[in-house]
């Protein structure tokens, strides 16, 4: 089967999730943009969007109508020589409301897990539970008598387990998605040793048709991405309480995150990383790997209190922030929870006061984003960093600590022969998590 009959029936399972939705979006564009193709003019393409509820998935039309058309406004020139022969299509409009409809045309929502009996490819973002993964994998391949292959989201268990427990003879690879989908470049590749070899070379050829940069992981839990993040996350979670024995413990939260944003030059600190995914989530990340470490234990007896109280972070249906560790106005972090008190402190209780016991910024600090924009990013990084090792403030000890942490956590990602290369941890660190320079450098001891 060729690379487009693989994708004339398609299904994603978990459609209407924060993953799925942009894998159906994504996939969905590239069926139809084969359907617009002279010589698939005759082929169907059904792509099946399989939620369990349906009030979702009335909400996932409305996203891929809104995002369709984001996508179709910045490739009009490109869209009006596929219509080329359609006369009728005359104003930039036309073009625009003609793609979205052949677009969502490719999509079939459905609560029926049935409809994957009939595809040759599965796409599957459901929960992160190896149990529930099986049972539905299972299902699907039982009652399909097509052989299908499966394309897997998890980002943490590994992919030889699922293969074994689901007996797919290798008909399944980890293609792993970072979020959100459809703006993220990074897919991580995991293949299992039982993995095809066609399998895998079509998953090449579609993250080349997606414009998406794959690394490729060994087939380890966590992978790349969760194999630092777990640890780096379970660093900052250590620092924070070490540093409440001696002060507060919403001051302790706010230094350590503030240090592992400004300090490290990150899209933001590791309290509103956790947060964004999810504390629940990071939780049963670390659950998932924890039995595949003989030799760590990834637990924090933090996150299982503030998950008991009910303080879980994540994101709302439209993509803005729940409160977590940190309590958010208009998207901006503005206080910190405090477990003892069981409220939010507002930040402006004691910011002033940490700030101060941090000591100054090193001479040449600069926000993230200018950073990442500047033409010299390397140049200003190196001064940057030389300057925060010729300091000994607090927060220029947290610092290095943290980021000496970093880096020792990627090394043994290589060591461990998770990853392939240093080069392939800065990639995921880089392009995955948009840190302005990768955790193995020369920055750090």
């Amino acid at each position: 089967m060729d690379y487009t009959g693989r994708l004339e029936n398609v299904t994603v399972l978990g459609a209407a999730g924060k993953m799925g939705s942009g894998i159906l979006l994504l996939t969905a564009m590239e069926m139809a943009d084969l359907g617009l193709k002279p010589e698939n003019k005759d082929r169907r393409f059904v792509l099946n969007a399989m939620d369990v509820s349906n009030h979702a998935l009335s909400g996932l039309m409305k996203f891929l109508q809104a995002q369709v058309r984001k996508a179709a406004e910045k490739k009009t020139v490109a869209l009006r020589k596929v219509y080329a022969d359609r006369a009728d299509l005359i104003e930039n409009s036309e073009i625009i409301d003609q793609y979205i409809f052949d677009v969502l045309a490719v999509v079939r929502p459905t609560t029926s897990l049935e409809a994957a009996y009939e595809s040759t490819m599965i796409f599957e973002a459901i929960k992160e539970d190896p149990a529930l993964k099986v049972r539905v994998l299972s299902q699907v391949d039982k009652n399909n008598k097509k052989s299908p292959w499966f394309f897997t989201n998890t980002s943490s268990i590994p992919i030889h387990q699922l293969d074994k427990d689901t007996n797919l003879g290798g008909r399944i690879i980890g293609f792993h998605f970072y979020n959100p989908p459809a703006v993220q470049k990074l897919v991580e590749l995991i293949k299992a040793d039982s993995t095809l070899d066609e399998l895998e070379a079509f998953a090449h050829a579609y993250a080349k048709n997606l414009r998406k940069k794959i690394v490729p992981s060994n087939d380890f839990a966590g992978f790349i991405g969760n194999g630092h993040f777990m640890r780096d996350a379970l660093h900052g979670i250590s620092e924070a309480r070490r540093l409440a024995e001696k002060m507060p413990f919403v001051e302790a939260v706010y230094m350590v995150n503030k240090v592992s944003q400004d300090y490290l030059v990150r899209p933001m600190g590791i309290f509103q990383l956790i947060d964004y995914v999810g504390l629940d989530v990071c939780q049963y990340i670390m659950s998932v790997m924890n039995p595949h470490l003989p030799d760590e234990d990834l637990h924090s007896d933090l996150l299982d209190r503030f998950i008991g109280m009910g303080v879980l972070g994540g994101q709302y249906a439209d993509g803005s922030q729940k409160d977590g560790f940190l309590k958010y106005e208009k998207g901006r972090p503005a206080g910190i929870y405090d477990p003892d008190q069981k409220e939010y402190v507002a930040f402006s209780e004691f910011q002033a006061a940490c700030d101060n016991k941090l000591g100054p910024m090193p001479e040449g600090a600069m926000p993230w984003k200018a950073v990442i924009g500047s033409p010299d990013k390397d140049e200003v990084l190196a001064a940057f960093f030389k300057n925060l090792y010729e300091m000994n403030t607090p927060g220029a000890e947290l610092a290095k600590a943290y980021g000496e942490r970093s880096k020792a956590i990627s090394l043994k990602l290589v060591s461990d022969n998770v990853a392939r290369s240093e080069e392939d941890v800065n990639t995921v660190l880089l392009t995955g998590f948009y840190h302005s320079f990768g955790p193995i450098n020369d920055y750090f001891k």
